[in-house]
């Protein structure tokens, strides 16, 4: 589908081994149910999306959330992405200030147009 191929590696999990321990595994069916973990280099899953078999995923959403993530991380958590963040738009800095004012500094029509 790739071509040159995924430029990731690929896993499978024959007897749910892996989906069990993050509760994807479905017994009945003997197959994992879909799903999404982002995992921080710290080891702590930062954000978790399982989806039954007839919806499919969003790769833009998935990319856009590493993308905030990343920032986050980047930043120390001085600035942080609000919904429909995307790289260049405006970012939060949390504090007391912010309390009550997101509306002053988020307007959503601009992070969710292209």
């Amino acid at each position: 589908m790739v071509e040159g191929g995924v430029p990731y590696p690929m896993l499978s999990d024959p007897g749910g081994k892996i989906g069990k321990q993050y509760g994807v595994y479905d017994e009945s069916a003997g197959i994992n149910v879909r799903g999404r973990f982002i995992i921080d280099p710290d080891g702590v899953i930062q954000a978790i999306e399982i989806l039954s078999p007839p919806v499919g995923r969003n790769v833009s959403e998935l990319i856009r959330q590493l993308q905030a993530y990343q920032h986050v991380r980047k930043t120390g958590a001085k600035e942080v992405c609000p919904s429909g963040w995307r790289p260049g738009k405006t970012v939060l800095k949390p504090g007391p200030a912010l309390v009550g004012n997101v509306w002053k500094v988020w307007r959503p029509e601009e992070a969710f147009k292209d």
